[in-house]
């Protein structure tokens, strides 16, 4: 049986890591080095990180806090944030990082995920999709620079146009649901899944493992990816980071939780 990736994804501010809520109200959780190390004892099966600064900073990706978060990491690692142009991307896979996620890059350029697959190939390449819910009519839209800048971008569209170009993979995040822990939007992963034939990954809005296990029954999804529920516990969202066991995983699957 495929499992589906069970994804830790870490927000780097100010060089340290924060968990946000409809990415507003940022709240401090930790050294970005020291939960890798802790990921690595719990044999996470990937990480995602994004600085989610640069961008909205105008400025390069730390290469240094790169290379070092590469250097300790001993599962595939994927990165994001500030990256521009081909050389950047490749810049940061030759440090060890398995995987380059795109934003508002790809959104304004779709000729760089076509650039950027033919030179490191497609399983290199990740199109993040940040969506919100238009409160008038219920249309998607994708946004950036942290859900502050609207593209007026139908995620939809958009899906097939980065796997038409070269992705190899759509990350899928739920800005409405970003660290309310109430579960995923499953209505958006079902629509944009159905668009494409690359895999998936989701994000937003996880706070147990009965809400993946909701998620994989109904989309047979690639990739689960969470902030939240593996870096607090407890209903006063406590800090700890977390990861479930391998058998945890599998009764997550089963329905045996």
């Amino acid at each position: 049986m495929l499992y589906p990736r069970l994804i830790p994804m870490l927000l780097v501010h100010n060089k340290g890591l924060v968990k946000t809520v409809k990415f507003k109200d940022k709240k401090y959780v930790g050294d970005p080095l020291n939960a890798v190390k802790i990921f690595n004892e719990k044999k996470a099966d990937e990480l995602i990180v994004v600085d989610i600064d640069a961008t909205v900073e105008g400025r390069d990706p730390d290469y240094k806090m790169i290379e070092n978060l590469a250097a300790e990491c001993r599962m595939p690692l994927c990165y994001g944030g500030g990256i521009k142009t081909v050389e950047q991307a490749a810049t940061i896979l030759g440090l060890g990082v398995e995987k380059v996620a795109l934003s508002s890059s790809a959104l304004n350029c779709s000729q760089l995920v076509t650039k950027l697959s033919q030179q490191v190939g497609t399983q290199s390449v990740v199109v993040v999709l940040d969506v919100k819910k238009k409160i008038f009519g219920g249309k998607y839209e994708c946004f950036t620079h942290n859900g502050k800048l609207s593209t007026k971008i139908c995620p939809f569209e958009f899906a097939k146009i980065a796997e038409e170009y070269g992705a190899g993979e759509i990350l899928i995040n739920s800005i409405d649901n970003d660290g309310v822990m109430k579960g995923y939007d499953l209505d958006l992963i079902h629509k944009l899944k159905s668009k494409v034939t690359i895999p998936v990954t989701a994000a937003g809005g996880a706070g147990s493992l009965d809400d993946i296990h909701r998620l994989y029954s109904k989309e047979q999804i690639i990739g689960a990816a969470a902030g939240s529920l593996f870096v607090f516990k407890g209903k006063y969202r406590a800090v700890l980071i977390n990861y479930p066991s391998s058998k945890e995983k599998k009764d997550l699957i089963s329905g045996s939780l």
